[in-house]
């Protein structure tokens, strides 16, 4: 097991504020997969693509079956539309 970190005052607000912040970081990453997929260029370069989409999307409350259905599909759209949903709440 790992030793407990001291962390200094300054390094603890700045890990809270992450944690507060996440569910915007994690909106603001899909954004980007959303441009980097309508970008790619091959099928390779776009399974990356779907892999790191299926990493954020797991750090949000989207339902898992709408998750399940987009990744199975690729659709790009339909990620988009998502996405755009999430930041809304923001």
């Amino acid at each position: 097991m790992a030793a407990r970190q001291n962390l200094s005052r300054h390094q603890q607000g700045i890990v809270k504020r992450y944690y507060e912040h996440q569910d915007t970081i994690v909106a603001t990453r899909l954004s980007e997969l959303v441009t980097e997929l309508y970008l790619a260029e091959g099928p390779g370069q776009a399974s990356r693509l779907w892999g790191r989409v299926r990493q954020a999307l797991q750090k949000t409350d989207v339902d898992p079956k709408r998750i399940d259905t987009i990744l199975e599909n690729r659709d790009v759209s339909a990620l988009a539309t998502l996405v755009s949903e999430i930041t809304a709440k923001k």
